[in-house]
């Protein structure tokens, strides 16, 4: 099965963005490991060629793909004296995120991979923990910024995994009362 070159309008930020698109889906299905370069080529419709043309190599490539898998700006938006109850309300009552879930199935898939971990471990520290530590900031700022990540992260993907916590409106807003206390003790202490 073939590819037809002719097919895709031949423009540089939408045959980018094709080859984006097939890349995350295929490690999102593969491990790193697994992808290979003509595989995202024919789920974008495009040469493999071009894939090195405009990200350099397949690890390059990776990189992209955890790069737009966000940071941690949406944890630091807003005051830090409510970011206890922001984060809890978010947690329990926000909506399921296919996009959180998608990431870290990227980088679980991946994690194994050496050069994967490599470019999974940069990103998480220049584009989540280094930002969320300093934003934390004072006295174990990075073990306060690791425990509320750490729960964060953990509640969230059970959430998602589970369906929800499928809790009663009352203990809900009970583990919301607890959350966003033990969240905010994290940062203020």
């Amino acid at each position: 099965m073939g590819f037809d070159i002719c097919s895709r309008p031949r423009n540089a930020a939408t045959t980018r963005a094709a080859i984006l698109e097939a890349a995350n889906a295929r490690f999102m299905g593969e491990s790193y490991d697994q992808v290979g370069m003509r595989d995202i080529g024919r789920d974008a419709g495009v040469d493999p060629a071009l894939i090195s043309r405009y990200f350099g190599s397949k690890e390059e490539l990776f990189s992209c793909v955890i790069e737009s898998c966000g940071d941690a700006s949406a944890l630091m938006a807003g005051d830090r004296a409510t970011f206890g109850d922001r984060v809890a309300h978010d947690i329990i009552y926000g909506p399921r995120n296919e996009f959180k879930l998608r990431w870290l199935l990227v980088m679980l898939r991946s994690i194994a991979s050496p050069k994967a971990q490599d470019v999974i471990q940069r990103h998480s520290e220049c584009n989540f923990m280094t930002p969320f530590t300093e934003w934390v900031g004072g006295e174990d700022a990075e073990i306060k910024a690791r425990l509320a990540a750490g729960l964060i992260m953990g509640l969230t993907v059970s959430r998602d995994i589970s369906g929800g916590f499928n809790l009663s409106p009352d203990k809900c807003e009970r583990l919301h009362r607890r959350l966003a206390t033990t969240l905010q003790d994290f940062i203020d202490n």
